[in-house]
C-alpha cells in the first residue's frame, strides 16, 4: 500500500503563498461576444443589396476567435476542424496568457527527506520573492506515490514567454536561490523541465485549500499525441468534459510547447482513490463521454497517470 505521509512542516512563510499568487482571470470581456447580425428595414427592391453589404462588412475572426479563447457555446457550435486548421494550433487551442513550467524531479532512493527539506526552501522562496523574479507563481508542488514513485512535479506560472525570460535570468542571480538549488541537486537522479500552454477550456486554477484530508490526492494524466492530432483531440475534449466536471474538481489542462511536444496533460483532485474510482464510474452514464473517450482514443500513441499527493507548501492541496 502506497504511503500517505505528507512532506516536511512548511516554512513559516509558507502560508502566504496563497495571498501571494494573484488570481488570473478566465471570464471572457463583453467585447468578445458575438454581434448580431444586422437587420433591415428597407423596400424589396433593395434588401439584397444591403444583405450583401452587411455580410461583407462581418469579420468572421472577431465573432468566431473572440469566443473561442473563452469556449463559450457559440464557439463550440462553430469549433469546425476544417476551420481550426487554417490557424496556429497554439493559438487557436491555448488561452495564450500564462506559459506553465512542468518541472519533474526524479529522487535518489534514500534522499527524500533530505531532498524535501532543500525543496521546501527552494520553492517557499521563490513564491516569497516572486515580485522580484518576474511575479513567477508557484501553482502547486507534488510527490508521486503511484506511477514514478520517487517523483516529484512543480508547476510554475509565467507571465507568458517574455516573464519566463526575466524570471530566469533573476533567478539566475538571486543568490539565496542558487544556494537552495545547490542543495536539491545532489539528491536528484534526474530533472526535466517542459513548457506548456493552457487549454482555453481548463485552465489552470488559482490556489486553494480544498479541505480534503491532507489535501486529497491529485491525478496528472499524460496522453502522448499521434503528431498533427492536436486540434483534433482538443475539440474532442472540449466537447465531453463537461461530463467529467460535474464530479471531479479540475486543477488544469496543458499542452506541450518546448520540451517534449505532441503531448497532454491534465490534472484532477479528489478527497481520495475511492472517490476517484466511483466518479470516473459516473461519467460514463453522461451522453457523450464515451465518444469522447473513442475519438481520442485513436489519436493517442500513448498514456499514463499519476497519482499524486501535495507537499505541505503546496498553494493547490
Amino acid at each position: 500500500m502506497a504511503s500517505r505521509a505528507l512532506a516536511r512542516r512548511p516554512l513559516s512563510i509558507t502560508r502566504g503563498l496563497v495571498a501571494a499568487r494573484s488570481l488570473h482571470a478566465t471570464t471572457p470581456s463583453l467585447n468578445d461576444k458575438p454581434k448580431p447580425a444586422p437587420t433591415t428595414t428597407t423596400s424589396s427592391s433593395s434588401s439584397s443589396t444591403t444583405a450583401a453589404a452587411a455580410e461583407g462588412d462581418k469579420v468572421p475572426s472577431q465573432g468566431f476567435l473572440g469566443s473561442l479563447f473563452y469556449g463559450s457555446e457559440h464557439a463550440r457550435a462553430e469549433g469546425d476542424i476544417k476551420l481550426l486548421e487554417k490557424k496556429q494550433h497554439s493559438k487557436t487551442v491555448g488561452r495564450g496568457k500564462y506559459v506553465h513550467e512542468k518541472i519533474t524531479h526524479a529522487v535518489i532512493p534514500g534522499h527524500r527527506d533530505a531532498y524535501l527539506e532543500a525543496a521546501e526552501a527552494y520553492f517557499t522562496t521563490l513564491a516569497k520573492e516572486s515580485y522580484n523574479l518576474g511575479n513567477v507563481k508557484l501553482c502547486g508542488s507534488w510527490e508521486t506515490i503511484v506511477g514514478a514513485v520517487g517523483n516529484f512535479t512543480h508547476i510554475l506560472e509565467h507571465e507568458g514567454y517574455k516573464g519566463y525570460d526575466e524570471t530566469r535570468v533573476l533567478v539566475a542571480k538571486n543568490q539565496t536561490l542558487q544556494k537552495h538549488l545547490n542543495n536539491m541537486l545532489p539528491h536528484l537522479q534526474t530533472r526535466q523541465h517542459q513548457l506548456m500552454s493552457e487549454f482555453v477550456f481548463l485552465p489552470m486554477s488559482p490556489p486553494r485549500d480544498s479541505g480534503y484530508p491532507d489535501g486529497g490526492v491529485f491525478e496528472l494524466r499524460t496522453y502522448q499525441l499521434q503528431p498533427g492530432k492536436l486540434l483534433e483531440w482538443e475539440s474532442a475534449w472540449r466537447r465531453g468534459v463537461e461530463a467529467r466536471l460535474r464530479f471531479v474538481q479540475p486543477v488544469g489542462g496543458f499542452f506541450g510547447q518546448v520540451g517534449q511536444l505532441h503531448e497532454v496533460h491534465h490534472i484532477w483532485q479528489y478527497p481520495d482513490m475511492a472517490t476517484r474510482q466511483a466518479a470516473r464510474g459516473k461519467a460514463w452514464t453522461i451522453g457523450g463521454w464515451a465518444d469522447t473517450v473513442q475519438q481520442t482514443s485513436r489519436l493517442t500513441q500513448t498514456m499514463k497517470t499519476t497519482i499524486m499527493l501535495p507537499t505541505s507548501w503546496s498553494p493547490l492541496r
